[in-house]
């Protein structure tokens, strides 16, 4: 077995500097792919996955962007074709929340979750399918949340958002598959990273507890499951939603 398959390939990861974004750059480049490391506002912590990547052998890129910025999306894709030279693998991971419930949540506050985690994607997934219909062929995997299939209290700007990128896969699959292109969706369910141990130890515990698995996943098992959709091995799974929840969603 080839244990570099993704030699040759270029990928952009958003959110890459922490979490699963983080995970999912470091699996995709010792894969072999060639990484643009999306961030947003912490270009320190994307400079060192993207040292790491290096001291690996690997080759990366660190780039920033607002992605709250209409036209921010759109010229990551164009800056990563530029800079490493084509774009074979998307992978949206960046997201924010805003956790209140509906009632109190503000119109800027939906407005900022939808952008960021739904509209950045669509319109990072339009520019990438210009060199991927050329080339007649790319991997596009979104990160969902199991929020966005079961929904989340407190959540629903978060919740309608995951859904959201949900229908944008399936669309999207019907529209792209005969180019070659598979488009698929990740949905984690309740995953150990810096911000749900912020939750403190009672609710984490208590998230585990419903979990039928009785634990947290880690970053690196979202991970494995989108190193699995960018291979080869994958070429006829699109349109589908990968749960990565121990079970939660079942």
């Amino acid at each position: 077995m080839n244990s570099v398959p993704l030699t040759g390939k270029v990928a952009l990861v958003t959110g890459a500097s922490r979490g699963i974004g983080r995970a999912c750059a470091l699996a995709l480049a010792d894969a072999g792919a060639t990484v643009a490391v999306g961030y947003g506002a912490s270009p320190q912590a994307a400079d060192e996955v993207v040292g790491l990547i290096r001291s690996q052998g690997g080759r990366a890129a660190p780039l920033g962007a607002d992605l709250a910025d209409m036209a921010a999306a759109g010229a990551l894709v164009e800056r990563t074709v530029a800079e490493l030279g084509g774009l074979d693998i998307v992978v949206n991971n960046a997201g924010i929340t805003r956790d209140n419930l509906a009632v109190r949540i503000s119109d800027a506050e939906w407005d900022l979750v939808l952008a960021v985690d739904l509209s950045a994607a669509f319109r990072i997934c339009r520019a990438a399918l210009r060199p991927m219909l050329r080339q007649r062929g790319g991997r596009i995997i979104n990160i969902s949340s199991v929020a966005g299939v079961t929904g989340n209290p407190g959540q629903a700007n978060y919740s309608a958002a995951k859904a959201g990128l949900i229908g944008l896969t399936k669309a999207l699959c019907r529209e792209v598959g005969s180019r070659g292109i598979t488009v698929n969706a990740v949905a984690p369910g309740f995953i150990s990273t810096d911000l749900t141990a912020a939750l403190g130890g009672e609710t984490l515990d208590a998230a585990a507890a419903a979990v039928p698995l009785r634990r947290l996943g880690t970053a690196e098992e979202v991970a494995a499951a989108v190193r699995f959709l960018a291979l080869a091995e994958a070429s006829y799974i699109t349109g589908h939603v990968l749960h990565v929840d121990g079970g939660l969603a079942a």
